[in-house]
């Protein structure tokens, strides 16, 4: 390369010197040099899109383009006679080729395949005799290593098909039949010849069929019906018997789209879809340590002095797909296989939700094992709150018969004093001359009646104070309400307490316990007298109503000293009191029966002094519709 320069930088070098400008000069040579581009051609055996040999191009050149300091000039030709054993087109295509690149010679040759290099070799007198040269993606044994000139570079590969046929009866030992899939071509032949001398020594342990002899649609039809026990190798399909051209991965399709047989292959390019898998040459590995080759010899390095050890098979690498297709346990996979193409588990694909469902459902269950916990400790809590209750409440109504004991005494005695004089006079009149039979018949009346009455009374004591609970029954609430202030007059009167009763008599009935709430009236009496006691005058108003939402009203009102607010609010609380002497469980129980029988119990401040007592029970009717519609 001349480089001119023109008459300032001339002055320059008068000026500061020569040596300044001999390293500038320099200095441009290299920079013009490196924007020259090189120019590479790349030869293809059959075609650019006939595999394996496409899938080497594609990242041959991909690794150039990655690998090169320069900018590349890469230019594709095929040798379209490779695909017959025709040499007579050659010629033409050296002229062409020769004519092509003659003004502007080629920086290097990469030829692809074992066609391409014996193309290269048988003419490279006359094609290109001192362009460097690189052979690639061909077996060792496809390079006549003889006729190597000192411009050539080989970075070949070694196909072991024992070793391929082996790993087949590694993962499927029951193989006993293989068909291995080659075509009719030149390069098929001779590999044909080459797997038939190298299995050999397997002969003994499967029988191999050929597929050279058939047209791809016939043997699509032989693939479809191989006996029990047969896997497919895959070698080439370029040109089938009946002259038929495959480019691509298409025939490797359809073999796998109807053979009833699993299909291995030696080669990595045919690897990702049809293949199960094995020791296979690597496309990555080949095609890196070209770029590798070439980009030294762009680079003047002497093409001769480069040796590469030939490609051989990578460690297994097998298609997960298809060893669940043919039922091949990866544990008879060689030590340290690579399985691609797994389907990734549920896990795998969303770990995050999967974890957050787990996460919901670990909580949800521990929710839930607590809700049944808490639900059947507060179960058991009820049980025992209401045994307590109960015993309180029993053990209510026994003090309560202890303060009423002279009550109750007073309301014994009299119809038993009523029957002592009457007995009296019965015998008197039986003792007379002539006894006056009817009156002793009336005398004796009523005694029956006194003595009736004096049972009544002491069963109506017995079942207000016994342990237990009653049976639920229609009650009319002011018959319970005038027992309990019979029961109370002696101690109403004594107290001076003035009894004010405005029963409703078209009261309706209510369902429940009497024993129960009779406990409730008698607890809220007895409270109104001993609020009163301080007091002056002291009067009790007893009140029964019924209300428009089908309920009934007991009201007991006193003249007492009433209860502040914020007693009022905690009146009805467990232990809570405002008697000096009491436990602070009466008016508890009192709202516990009243909610146990569906009503409610509250207390008011009157308009002027004392309080009222209040509570709503269902009546006997619309609790009997509640529970019909509960139902």
């Amino acid at each position: 390369m001349v480089l001119s320069l023109p008459m300032g930088w001339v002055l320059k070098i008068h000026r500061s010197g020569w040596l300044a400008a001999l390293i500038l000069w320099t200095l441009l040579h290299a920079a013009a040099d490196a924007a020259e581009s090189k120019r590479v051609m790349v030869l293809h055996s059959f075609g650019r899109d006939f595999k394996p040999w496409n899938e080497y191009a594609r990242t041959i050149r991909t690794e150039l383009e990655r690998q090169s300091p320069w900018p590349l000039d890469i230019t594709d030709h095929s040798l379209v006679s490779a695909r017959t054993s025709d040499e007579n087109p050659e010629a033409a295509f050296v002229e062409y080729l020769r004519a092509l690149h003659a003004n502007k010679p080629l920086d290097l040759i990469v030829s692809i395949g074992a066609p391409a290099a014996t193309f290269v070799q048988r003419h490279r007198a006359n094609l290109f005799v001192n362009t460097p040269m690189v052979f690639t993606a061909v077996d060792e044994r496809r390079v006549k290593l003889s006729v190597l000139t000192p411009n050539d570079a080989v970075v070949a590969v070694r196909i072991e098909y024992r070793k391929a046929i082996e790993n087949i009866l590694q993962v499927l030992p029951g193989t006993r039949n293989v068909m291995v899939v080659v075509g009719a071509s030149p390069v098929e032949r001779f590999w044909q010849e080459e797997i038939g001398r190298e299995v050999q020594p397997l002969a003994n342990r499967v029988a191999f069929s050929w597929t050279n002899d058939l047209p791809f649609e016939e043997l699509l039809k032989v693939a479809a019906a191989l006996p029990a026990n047969t896997a497919i190798f895959w070698e080439l399909m370029i040109v089938d018997a009946a002259g038929v051209v495959h480019e691509g991965n298409n025939a490797l399709a359809r073999l796998h789209a109807v053979a009833n047989a699993p299909i291995f292959s030696y080669d990595e390019s045919f690897f990702g879809g049809e293949i199960v898998g094995g020791p296979m040459l690597s496309v990555q590995e080949g095609s890196q340590k070209t770029a590798a080759v070439a980009v030294r010899i762009l680079g003047g390095e002497r093409p001769g002095d480069i040796k590469m050890p030939p490609v051989r098979f990578a460690a297994p690498r097998y298609d997960w797909r298809e060893l669940q297709r043919w039922n091949i346990s990866e544990s008879r996979l060689p030590s340290g296989s690579q399985i691609l193409f797994r389907r990734p588990t549920i896990w795998e694909q969303y770990r995050w939700q999967v974890a957050g469902i787990v996460a919901a459902l670990l909580l949800q269950a521990l929710l839930i094992t607590w809700l049944v916990y808490e639900h059947r400790r507060r179960s058991l809590a009820e049980v025992q709150s209401r045994n307590a209750m109960a015993e309180l409440a029993n053990m209510n109504r026994l003090e309560t018969a202890g303060q009423l004991s002279a009550s109750i005494a007073h309301e014994i005695n009299q119809p038993i004093t009523g029957i002592v004089l009457k007995a009296s006079a019965a015998l008197r009149w039986l003792a007379a001359e002539k006894p006056d039979v009817n009156k002793v018949r009336d005398v004796l009346t009523d005694i029956m009646g006194a003595g009736q009455r004096a049972g009544d009374i002491i069963i109506g004591i017995r079942t207000m104070f016994k342990k237990g609970e009653g049976a639920q029954m229609p009650i009319n609430l002011n018959n319970l309400i005038n027992t309990v202030l019979a029961l109370l007059r002696l101690d109403l009167q004594k107290d001076d307490v003035r009894v004010a009763a405005r029963l409703d008599e078209q009261l309706p009935s209510v369902t429940g316990d009497p024993v129960q709430l009779q406990q409730v009236i008698l607890n809220l009496i007895v409270n109104a007298m001993d609020a009163m006691r301080p007091v002056e005058p002291r009067v009790l108003k007893v009140q029964t109503s019924r209300s428009v939402s089908g309920t009934v009203r007991v009201s007991i009102e006193d003249s007492g000293t009433g209860i502040s607010e914020p007693d009022r609010v905690r009146i009805f609380d467990p232990l809570f009191t405002t008697k000096g002497s009491g436990m602070g469980m009466g008016l508890s129980i009192c709202r516990s029966i009243i909610e146990n029988h569906g009503g409610k119990i509250w207390v008011e401040p009157t308009v002027g002094r004392g309080a009222i007592f209040q509570f709503e029970l269902p009546s006997a009717g619309s609790a009997s519709e509640r529970q019909n519609l509960a139902a």
